[in-house]
């Protein structure tokens, strides 16, 4: 007879997990191809809060701008909110951990993706063209080369056509909005909530994780970074 908590119970668990994993990645409208421990092309994580963790994010050709996001409450009431879209060209990240709750047949589960490897002197997993609607945040953040704060949202840039000139108002925000632009931002030891997070372009790391959790579960505090990052 197997104690309670002991490997009868782990195992299923773990029998378990395997038959809601499908689900819950749809659910959490993950996309993207999955390719020898790389996301080989996009990212797409959706439907919902999420919680984001990083050591550290370093992006270049970085903006900032507030937009206007329909929402709808559980009683089917809809309102506006106005979160912070943040969008840059070409970044670097040290580790990524991502963790979305979601109902399945009247119980909670955490879906949790983590990408990367433990080191916190490698920025290991690059990406292209990424943008996220923000929430809330904690962190520390530097911005560096040419700085602008409050310009009109609809007038940063982020990423250039196959032409080499800047899409205009790649972040979609509407007139008179608050704006940043900054050629260089860094953000270390990072705790948010995103309402999505995009990845059309290029996406690689070097580990990838995805796991299914009971109950409300949250990503582990990331620890402060080691070194500096190189170009990305």
């Amino acid at each position: 007879m197997s104690a309670p908590g002991g490997e009868e119970g782990r195992t299923h668990w773990r029998q378990a997990s395997l038959v809601l994993l499908p689900a819950l990645v749809a659910a959490g409208g993950l996309g993207g191809a999955l390719a020898d421990g790389a996301l080989a092309s996009s990212l797409l994580v959706q439907s919902g809060t999420i919680q984001l963790t990083t050591t550290s994010l370093y992006g270049t050709h970085y903006a900032a701008a507030l937009v206007d996001q329909t929402y709808e409450t559980a009683t089917g009431a809809t309102g506006t909110a106005h979160p912070l879209r943040m969008g840059f060209a070409n970044g670097l990240l040290n580790g990524l951990c991502l963790a979305q709750q979601q109902q399945i047949l009247g119980a909670t589960y955490t879906l949790m993706i983590t990408l990367g490897d433990t080191d916190p002197g490698s920025w290991e997993i690059s990406t292209q063209n990424t943008v996220l609607d923000l929430r809330s945040a904690t962190g520390v953040l530097d911005m560096d080369g040419l700085v602008d704060l409050n310009i009109n949202g609809p007038d940063v840039t982020t990423v250039n056509d196959a032409n080499g000139v800047p899409v205009p108002n790649p972040l979609l925000s509407p007139e008179h909005r608050f704006g940043i632009q900054a050629g260089y931002a860094k953000f270390d030891r990072v705790t948010a909530t995103v309402d999505d997070l995009q990845v059309p372009g290029l996406l690689t790391t070097p580990g990838l994780n995805i796991s299914v959790h009971p109950g409300a579960a949250s990503c582990p505090a990331p620890p402060a970074p080691t070194g500096t990052p190189g170009t990305p």
